[in-house]
């Protein structure tokens, strides 16, 4: 059913609602005249705001990247703390985060997983700033003395790349696994004793 005609049409409402669609109909059926439809309104005022399928997708894709990132900067932010406890911390946020999208909305992660392939700027985008704040995350433990890394970026992206299987969307099959999170717990503690000072 359409929303109440006096709801302005905003972008946030507008994604919201293409989230809704993707979700029913996928990546590959679901139209700009399809979410203007369930908004009630022409596909001409959804490209007042998105002028295109693509950028709309592009959009939507960022939005659910950009809900992570705000927990993990938290982390990486916080003043309390020790640098290899944040780097824990973060490591498992992240895991979390991503398996729960991938098990409490199958349809949507599944949809995004063809719009991540999709939207190369966005994810990469999206990286460059995980990977930055464990970057911070390293350079702290560094400049304080608990963690030890020549190459701090290096480091940094080393740790993304060590732990990709319980981030990357291409491994959420494993996700489910009764021994997932013994494996996680075992290579985040390799990882984090190998950069200790």
């Amino acid at each position: 059913m359409p929303p109440a005609a006096a709801e302005p049409l905003n972008p946030e409402r507008i994604l919201e609602t293409t989230e809704e669609v993707l979700r029913r109909f996928g990546p590959t059926k679901a139209t700009v005249v399809d979410v203007a439809r369930a908004l009630g309104v022409s596909h001409g005022s959804v490209y007042r705001h998105f002028p295109s399928k693509a950028a709309l997708r592009e959009a939507v894709t960022d939005r659910w990247l950009a809900k992570s990132v705000v927990q993990l900067e938290e982390i990486a932010a916080d003043p309390a703390g020790s640098a290899p406890s944040k780097l824990e911390a973060w490591l498992e946020a992240l895991f979390e985060a991503k398996r729960r999208k991938a098990g409490a909305d199958p349809e949507l992660f599944a949809t995004y997983t063809v719009l991540l392939a999709e939207s190369s700027g966005v994810v990469d985008a999206h990286l460059s700033q995980l990977i930055s704040q464990l970057t911070r995350i390293i350079a702290e433990g560094v400049a304080d003395g608990s963690l030890a890394a020549e190459d701090v970026p290096a480091a940094a992206r080393a740790v993304f790349d060590a732990t990709g299987r319980f981030h990357d969307p291409q491994y959420a099959g494993d996700w489910v696994s009764p021994t997932i999170v013994a494996e996680f717990e075992a290579v985040t503690a390799l990882v984090v004793r190998g950069l200790r000072a």
